[in-house]
């Protein structure tokens, strides 16, 4: 019989809009430790979501501190973690200086909506908010990234004094993440292709997109694939293990769900509401608000996948802002009882348009009403 210390693990990170959770996983694929700890972004206006680079590492290092605890405790030691993989919040913004390794700015949270009058400015340049759609896969809304990277280079003078340094960067979480825990600057495909910056067939960034966007390949990461190492992590707890994987949270949860074939789908209820359909190795461009995306590419020579889309900006989240913000519960639990209590909704409806309509609609001038109150 092999003893605890022959046995290996894999370590996941999952960075979310609202927490931070670490998973040591065994060769079963069963969940040995985890550690999960919530916390809250910054609303600095109305529609603006932001949070700082560094509480989003610190609350990474809180949640494998915690999670190596519950391991030691069960005999197990984290030289046994042969591979970590980092599942993140995708569209989300960090803009640093590559000199420093600090963030310039609070990194815009993907559901952010102040960027809508420069929306309605790109849209009007562009001649429709589908102009690069068969470049990208995606429309010109509040929801991606180059939109916010576009705001933050008119509006953020430290990031325009990085400019013209020459030492400015962008970056998706996953980015951001690995840069800060291995030193290397790249991003995975699924996460590019939430950017609006990557060419979905060619898996470079586009030139006519950054032109458009007004940003620098230089400030772009190095596109790599959804699985292979991208680098060792320098230090702390998990110190000379490489980081292997690296997927967009609503792919993660495709190829965790199983969604190899095409055909297959999966449907996610978190802060928002996502449901991915595996299209197979060709990107399908919906002609009905769906947005075209990169599934996954599971090694540098493998084949994508592709899928199509539909993104709902609030589920999950109305239930914190609830328990949070009106006091209506304690905890999400709550609801369901409450629910029980009554036969029907009577014609009430609350539409969570917190940041906007997202698809197939794509409207960032709706805002959250309770109808049907008599």
């Amino acid at each position: 019989m092999s003893s605890k210390s022959d046995e290996v693990f894999i370590g996941a990170i999952d960075q979310g809009t609202s927490s931070t959770r670490f998973l040591i996983f065994n060769v079963k694929g069963q969940i040995v430790a985890s550690h999960q700890c919530e916390y809250e972004n910054h609303y600095a206006k109305a529609g603006w979501v932001e949070k700082s680079p560094t509480e989003i590492l610190e609350s990474i290092d809180t949640a494998i501190a915690g999670t190596c605890r519950r391991f030691n405790s069960l005999g197990y030691d984290a030289s046994q973690i042969k591979g970590v993989g980092i599942t993140n919040q995708r569209e989300t913004t960090v803009a640093f200086d590559i000199e420093t390794g600090e963030a310039l700015t609070n990194a815009i949270i993907w559901n952010d909506v102040r960027t809508k009058p420069l929306v309605r400015q790109l849209i009007d340049e562009a001649g429709s908010a589908t102009r690069f759609a068969s470049i990208n896969g995606l429309p010109i809304t509040t929801y991606f990234s180059a939109v916010k990277m576009r705001w933050m280079l008119e509006n953020v003078p430290e990031v325009q004094a990085a400019r013209e340094r020459g030492t400015l960067r962008f970056g998706t979480i996953d980015t951001w993440l690995i840069y800060k825990m291995t030193g290397n600057y790249v991003t995975d495909v699924t996460n590019a292709s939430r950017t609006m910056l990557m060419d979905i067939k060619t898996f470079k960034w586009s030139q006519e997109c950054m032109e458009f966007f007004g940003v620098r390949e230089s400030e772009l990461p190095e596109i790599r694939s959804s699985a292979e190492v991208y680098g060792k992590i320098q230090d702390g707890r998990l110190e000379g293990i490489p980081i292997g994987g690296c997927l967009g949270d609503q792919q993660a949860a495709m190829v965790g769900q199983s969604c190899f074939d095409a055909g297959e789908a999966k449907n996610t209820y978190g802060t928002g509401c996502f449901m991915l359909f595996n299209t197979g190795e060709k990107p399908i461009f919906s002609k009905n608000g769906l947005l075209t995306t990169v599934g996954y590419q599971l090694g540098p020579d493998a084949t994508p996948k592709y899928a199509l889309e539909g993104s709902i900006a609030v589920a999950g989240s109305a239930i914190q802002w609830l328990r949070d913000k009106i006091g209506l519960i304690v905890s999400p639990a709550e609801m369901g009882f409450l629910s029980d209590t009554v036969d029907n909704n009577g014609g009430v409806y609350f539409v969570t348009a917190f940041s906007g309509l997202f698809a197939p609609y794509w409207r960032d001038d709706a805002r959250g009403c309770i109808v049907g109150l008599t």
